[in-house]
């Protein structure tokens, strides 16, 4: 078997390809030179790819602005995937393309310019450090491992495809995009596997993503430890797999995963496989049916199928490679000169066509990538011709164009800036599987258009376009928290119930939340409800009820005070003090409405005054019914001769005791409002989920203090009344006063301990209750009576009556 091919020109470009796959291994039994490696298999997408580099330097060869005068031609070596194979063609590149003597070029001929190679980058390492020594350049068209971008080690390395960090940079966004938190990682033993994997698996747990599993296809055996990945595989709850190695790699694990039918799991390709023809295959399609991954970039190359299409054994009878595809691809021997074929063997006419083999092989990846090499190359010697300086130098600045107008060109590592298509397996209408691209991932992209995908244009494995899930652990509803699990990855978890009075809004929590002060936990604990405001309001029924009452009931005291005016010449007016009994009704009229103070929003004016308001005309309404009871007393004891109380019977006295009576409960609240005034408060610990506004009374013994004042002047008004109840006369009003006091008191006295067990607004009602009831007993007590007779019994309405001197009718 023929291991190189050459073609003519003042300078040579250098290339290895590993047309050749499927190495035949040999016993070493130590007692002979070790047989040649041989490689048993043709790969016909390979060839292709090396015709690339024909097709390109025949191109470069026919412009007339490129390299004017001077020609390429080329000297191009199998290397058969080997390691071994790899060094020796090297050296055959160096040697001048005789012979494989290391350090020396022993035949003269063309110079060698450059070497375009090699596919992967282990054997592409092997190749820079033997290339580095000598300082020629080379460019890669396959190699992605990051570790040559290192310039000290591999000082004239260059490649046209990106470097794997930013293929682990795109993939782990390709798993995030997708919302896959458990996947798999599978990859080669040697640098482009374990460095990738590593590189990756920083990026998807940086992410936020975990990985289930992290295994390794082993090169160096024959079944490529099959069996045990597809036994991980099968087994793994992750349902996306991630397989970074080359097609020829990875096969045999198909080939394990098919015979074991390992179906539904959804694969992730590296660029190294994504759009590889050998496991691409029908045969394979229940397996990587829906696979999506990174391709390198590919573009269009004019008039490259058409070169591809033309080719043919007669036109280029030195190309044995030519004839080992045409063989191959057509099911047939081509006669040679002294050799004798089989019988029965079927033999090529000659007129087979290549139409619909290469059809669309103009958009394969690596095709273009060795476009682009070759073209670099050609310029650098371009800029040599112009500035008389090395190859190697040109070459790190060198910028061109293509024809789709992209501009190429190394940064100082010589890297190209990467660019990925986002490829998708599917199935034709005719049913050839495709690689259909549905996205990309450009680096050099204004921020927010680096990655792209069009997900509705996706066919999974699944047969829709549904996304697939691949998670650890469903995820954690609202009202859940996510609680890890010993020895296992933060993707694994349980879903706690968040503690009462905790909340979670968002899937996945990892803490739960206190809501504010002001609102809280719905029932499910997914969100924050605002509290219940709770005052005594206007609007509602309550509230609506004691205003209408208190409007009402001080209208009252109103009409009293017409029917007293009217009847103010009656001896029973008359006899009760007419200017008191006045004052009384108004003040009873000012009680009723006093209590709307304590309706409505607690506003700081209104908790200011409020209660203020209410001790002020309460101890003017008690302090005239005290005045009234001191009246009764004295007029009644300063009928009797000699007494001393005549003196004391005007209405001045009257006033004296209640301006006195009011002057002290005006001390007391001056006191309380300068000291420790009442103020709005919202209280949050009475009613959980209740935010009551209420009045804060500042200090609640200035509060009990006026409350108790006012009790005083009743219990003072009871006593007096109470013990002036026997005093002579029809209209004696002192049993009237000792009836309203002690109503007055008892409504006082259940207020104190209702106040203390009543909650919220109904503290308030309760107040305002107590001050319309105790006004109401007043009014009853005080002034029913009278207004009974004045009204009804006329006859009563007497001054023989009122002294008691008509007997006769009674």
């Amino acid at each position: 078997m023929n291991d190189y091919l050459s073609g003519a020109g003042d300078v040579i470009i250098g290339g290895t390809f590993p047309i050749h796959v499927g190495i035949i291994y040999s016993e070493n039994l130590f007692t002979s030179k070790p047989a040649d490696l041989i490689c048993q298999t043709f790969e016909s997408q390979r060839y292709q790819s090396m015709r690339a580099m024909i097709f390109t330097i025949e191109e470069i060869n026919s412009n007339p602005d490129l390299l004017p005068n001077i020609s390429l031609g080329f000297q191009i070596f199998d290397s058969c995937t080997s390691m071994g194979r790899t060094v020796e063609g090297t050296f055959w590149l160096l040697s001048g393309g005789k012979g494989s003597i290391p350090n020396y070029r022993c035949h003269r001929g063309p110079p060698l310019a450059g070497v375009i190679g090699e596919s992967v980058s282990t054997r592409s390492i092997l190749m820079a450090h033997i290339l580095g020594l000598y300082r020629y350049p080379q460019i890669s068209y396959f190699a992605t491992s990051s570790l040559l971008s290192d310039r000290t080690q591999f000082p004239s390395f260059f490649r046209t495809v990106p470097s794997d960090v930013f293929q682990s940079r795109g993939l782990a966004q390709l798993v995030s995009y997708f919302n896959w938190t458990w996947v798999g990682l599978v990859a080669e033993d040697n640098d482009y596997g374990q460095e990738v994997i590593l590189s990756t698996k920083t990026e998807i747990l940086r992410a936020g993503a975990c990985v289930a599993f992290t295994d390794s296809i082993l090169v160096g055996r024959p079944d490529r430890n099959a069996p045990h990945l597809s036994r991980v595989i099968a087994e793994s709850n992750a349902n996306v797999v991630v397989v970074f190695s080359n097609d020829l790699n990875f096969l045999p694990v198909v080939e394990e995963l098919l015979r074991h039918n390992v179906t539904g799991k959804s694969w992730v390709a590296s660029e190294s496989w994504s759009t590889s023809s050998l496991v691409s295959k029908e045969r394979y399609w229940g397996i990587l049916w829906g696979t999506i991954g990174f391709a390198l970039h590919s573009g269009h190359i004019p008039g490259f199928r058409e070169f591809l299409n033309a080719g043919h054994p007669k036109k280029t009878p030195d190309d044995i490679f030519m004839i080992e595809f045409w063989e191959q691809n057509f099911s047939c021997k081509l006669e040679r000169p002294g050799t004798q074929l089989p019988n029965g063997t079927r033999l090529c006419t000659g007129q087979e066509s290549l139409g619909r083999t290469f059809s669309g092989i103009n958009a394969l990846v690596v095709t273009y990538s060795i476009h682009l090499a070759v073209y670099a190359l050609a310029w650098a010697l371009q800029d040599v011709l112009t500035h008389k300086q090395e190859v190697l130098h040109s070459m790190k600045s060198v910028r061109y164009r293509t024809k789709e107008d992209k501009d190429v060109y190394f940064d100082p590592n010589g890297d190209i800036p990467a660019l990925y298509d986002i490829v998708n397996w599917q199935m034709s209408s005719s049913g050839t599987i495709q690689h259909v691209k549905v996205g990309s991932y450009d680096v050099s992209a204004e921020q927010g258009d680096t990655f792209v995908v069009n997900t509705s244009a996706i066919q999974w494995a699944s047969g829709d376009t549904q996304v697939p899930l691949s998670i650890c652990s469903q995820s954690c509803s609202p009202g859940f928290r996510k609680a890890t699990i010993g020895g296992k990855p933060s993707c694994c978890f349980l879903c706690v119930p968040c503690p009462q009075g905790e909340i979670t809004n968002h899937t996945d929590s990892i803490d739960c939340l206190r809501c504010p002060w002001d609102q809280l936990p719905s029932v499910q604990q997914d969100r924050c409800l605002p509290k219940t405001i709770e005052f005594l309001s206007y609007e509602e029924s309550l509230g609506a009820a004691l205003v209408a009452t208190s409007i009402t009931s001080s209208i009252i005291p109103f009409a009293l005070l017409g029917l007293f005016s009217h009847f103010r010449a009656t001896p029973i007016i008359r006899a009760n003090n007419f200017s008191l009994s006045c004052l009384l009704l108004l003040s009873l009229s000012l009680c009723f409405l006093c209590s709307l103070a304590f309706i409505g929003y607690p506003q700081p004016v209104k908790c200011l005054l409020r209660q203020v308001t209410f001790g002020m005309v309460f101890a003017l309404c008690v302090s005239c019914v005290l005045a009234k009871t001191v009246t009764v007393v004295i007029a009644f004891n300063a009928t009797k001769p000699g007494s001393s109380l005549r003196k004391w019977t005007g209405i001045k006295v009257s006033y004296i005791v209640i301006g006195l009576s009011v002057l002290i409960q005006l001390c007391l609240c001056l006191t309380w409002l300068s000291s420790s005034p009442p103020f709005p408060e919202i209280n949050v610990q009475t009613q959980p989920g209740i935010i009551i506004v209420e009045c804060n009374e500042g200090s609640p013994t200035a509060f009990w203090c006026m409350l108790g004042y006012l009790g005083l002047l009743a219990t003072i008004s009871f006593i007096v009344a109470f013990l002036a109840r026997r005093l002579p006369g029809n209209f004696n009003e002192a049993k009237f006063i000792t009836f309203s006091m002690l109503a007055f008191l008892s409504v006082w006295g259940s207020y104190i301990p209702a106040s203390l067990s009543a909650r919220g607004k109904y503290t308030v009602a309760m107040e305002v209750f107590a001050i319309l009831s105790s006004s109401w007993a007043l009014v009853v007590c005080m002034f029913v009576p009278k207004c009974f007779i004045i009204l009804f019994r006329p006859d009563m309405n007497s001054r023989e009556r009122l002294m008691g001197k008509d007997r006769s009718q009674s």
